[in-house]
């Protein structure tokens, strides 16, 4: 167990180390790599990520509230029952990241590299997506309601039971991915009419 509180960390490398259970407080990292790093357990609120590497990098069952993460990569890493709460994650790359049982409460998401993330059944109400790149995420059973899906891809992402009532989808390409059994409300519905060419009165 150890704590770091109101430290800053600069080109630091702390690839491959056992950092398990550890508490960062009000810390700033930047351009520091976590690749491979053992990070399981690990606290983290109100601190800063920037340009930081967390390739492989194992954050299971690890807690976050408040903290940004801005321009990092996660491919390949393992936030398996990973919480990320009131967290800004703009820019950030999750690709092949392991995500399974993740619990994602607000924040902002925007532009983030999520392409076939497995979300499904998650409840994502009032995230900000801007722009992010959700291309064949799964999103079945999905509460989006409230969340700025504006300008994101949702190329052939699965929204089967999904709920986007309330959503903003504006931007969005409609005749991108399927819409059945999606739940969705008057303003989202003629959206997707007009989408399709139809003049709604």
């Amino acid at each position: 167990m150890y704590q770091h509180i109101d430290q800053h960390f600069e080109a630091v490398s702390f690839s491959g180390r056992d950092l398990r259970e550890g508490e960062l407080t009000r810390c700033t990292f930047e351009r520091c790599s976590f690749a491979h790093a053992s990070m399981e357990e690990v606290l983290t609120s109100f601190c800063r990520f920037v340009q930081c590497d967390f390739r492989g990098a194992t954050l299971n069952a690890s807690l976050h509230t408040g903290s940004a993460f801005e321009n990092c990569l996660f491919a390949e890493a393992n936030l398996f029952i990973a919480t990320f709460t009131d967290c800004k994650m703009m820019g950030s790359d999750f690709s092949a990241a392991k995500l399974d049982g993740i619990t994602l409460t607000r924040g902002d998401w925007s532009y983030t590299n999520l392409r076939q993330a497995r979300l499904a059944k998650q409840d994502l109400r009032d995230i900000r997506f801007l722009e992010a790149d959700l291309y064949e995420a799964n999103l079945e059973k999905c509460n989006l309601r409230g969340c700025d899906l504006t300008r994101a891809n949702l190329a052939k992402a699965k929204l089967q039971g999904a709920d986007l009532r309330g959503a903003v989808l504006d931007g969005v390409d409609f005749k991108a991915f399927e819409v059945k059994g999606a739940r969705m409300d008057a303003g989202q519905a003629i959206a997707f009419l007009r989408s399709y060419g139809a003049k709604v009165e």
